[in-house]
């Protein structure tokens, strides 16, 4: 992580850069004494759907959703279709990006063939062009592969960002194996399902030296997993979600809204992930935003889809809960949603800020959002916290249809 003083410099070059630009744009000439002045956040855990699911999400669609939270730069997940496992299944995702991505959009390729494990990806072909490797949707199962995959990514000098997950320990279930799935009748996932997996990736990553990064922890025993590894000089960073950090399985409704993947677990699995986040062991905050239709979340916890949307509730959510309760600090949450990301995926962050009003209380309302996804468990909450303006590469990418009561920029939100 860089050193506070390298974050201090950063920041003031982004205020600076900020305050000259705001201060030369008529719609913002208002003083800026009630609104705080952040870096761009960046997300490297993002579904866009495209292509091939286009009904779901859109490279356009989600990239606006993204700015609309005050982010910048995101890293979109390869389960798609085609699954960018070659150079010309990337390049259909790269010409979409380069065409209606209004922030720094940075994809994946996948591990394996398809992402079903059983043969390499053209790693070499696809390095070039991929933010770093991942099967995300699923675990790669054989030991063989995923050594395979760590030797082949040290060499091109790129990241494994591991799903971790064992099939054969699912067993069909779709939420938490805790005291809401025993007392309503639901078939749960078991923790070990997780973490297992985790300790072998950690034993490959630890005798390859691979640089390896965790996807979405949510039980205990992954973070102290990678605690341990961390003290031994693993080479391996994770990330958790907001809502893994705010709710748990005893949050849960008879709702789609309320499934993703991995679940939301116990109370105690929630506290270990909040201590991780205090202690660096939890290096980043990334949002795991998988919109789905209406229709794929309409079917109850057994029938849904997995996935909710949280481009556009991550920053409040966090900072009412986290931030304003003093369980963590404002710069600790900088370095959770700017800082980290960028540093560890060799991210910049350039002209980039956003302009919020923390004071700004609002209530979730799905309807209001950008993105084409509307399931998220947050519905009605209240949260501080409202982004009025994002800028990226000094070009406004998101402006609120009201910056103030007394400032009407006129017209709907757009990016």
């Amino acid at each position: 992580m860089k050193r506070t003083n390298e974050i201090k410099l950063y920041q003031s070059q982004v205020e600076s850069f900020a305050k000259a630009f705001l201060a030369t744009h008529p719609i913002l000439s208002e003083s800026l004494d009630p609104y705080v002045i952040l870096p761009g956040f960046c997300d490297v855990h993002v579904h866009f759907r495209e292509p091939g699911f286009s009904y779901k999400e859109t490279i356009a669609s989600g990239s606006r959703a993204a700015a609309r939270g005050g982010y910048t730069a995101v890293c979109t997940m390869p389960n798609l279709k085609p699954v960018p496992d070659s150079v010309p299944h990337l390049a259909e995702q790269l010409e979409i990006i380069r065409r209606d991505a209004v922030i720094g959009v940075y994809p994946y390729a996948s591990i394996t063939v398809g992402q079903i494990g059983a043969e390499l990806s053209d790693m070499g072909g696809l390095s070039g062009d991929c933010i770093a490797f991942s099967d995300d949707g699923r675990g790669v199962q054989s030991d063989d592969m995923m050594r395979a995959a760590m030797e082949k990514a040290k060499k091109l000098g790129k990241m494994i960002v591991a799903h971790c997950e064992v099939n054969d320990l699912l067993h069909g279930g779709y939420i938490h194996d805790g005291a809401y799935a025993r007392v309503h009748g639901h078939k749960g996932i078991c923790s070990e399902s997780e973490y297992l997996q985790i300790e072998r990736d950690l034993r490959l990553a630890r005798e390859i030296g691979c640089a390896y990064h965790v996807c979405h922890i949510s039980a205990k025993e992954s973070v102290e997993a990678i605690r341990r590894a961390k003290a031994e000089g693993v080479n391996v960073t994770c990330e958790t979600a907001p809502h893994y950090l705010v709710m748990d399985d005893g949050d849960l409704r008879e709702e789609g809204r309320f499934k993703m993947n991995p679940p939301l677990r116990s109370a105690e699995d929630r506290h270990a992930l909040v201590e991780g986040v205090k202690d660096g062991t939890i290096d980043m905050i990334a949002t795991d935003h998988a919109p789905h239709s209406a229709e794929e979340k309409a079917r109850g916890l057994a029938g849904s889809a997995f996935g909710i949307v949280g481009l556009e509730t991550a920053f409040p959510l966090i900072y009412t809960k986290l931030v304003k309760t003093g369980v963590i600090t404002m710069d600790r949450l900088m370095e959770l949603l700017v800082w980290a990301p960028r540093e560890r995926f060799g991210l910049p962050l350039g002209n980039d800020f956003s302009v919020w009003d923390l004071d700004r209380q609002f209530f979730v309302d799905p309807d209001e959002f950008l993105t084409k996804g509307r399931a998220t468990p947050l519905t009605g909450m209240q949260l501080f916290g409202r982004n009025f303006l994002t800028v990226h590469d000094g070009r406004i990418v998101y402006q609120s249809e009201t910056i103030s009561p007394e400032i009407d920029l006129g017209g709907k939100e757009n990016g």
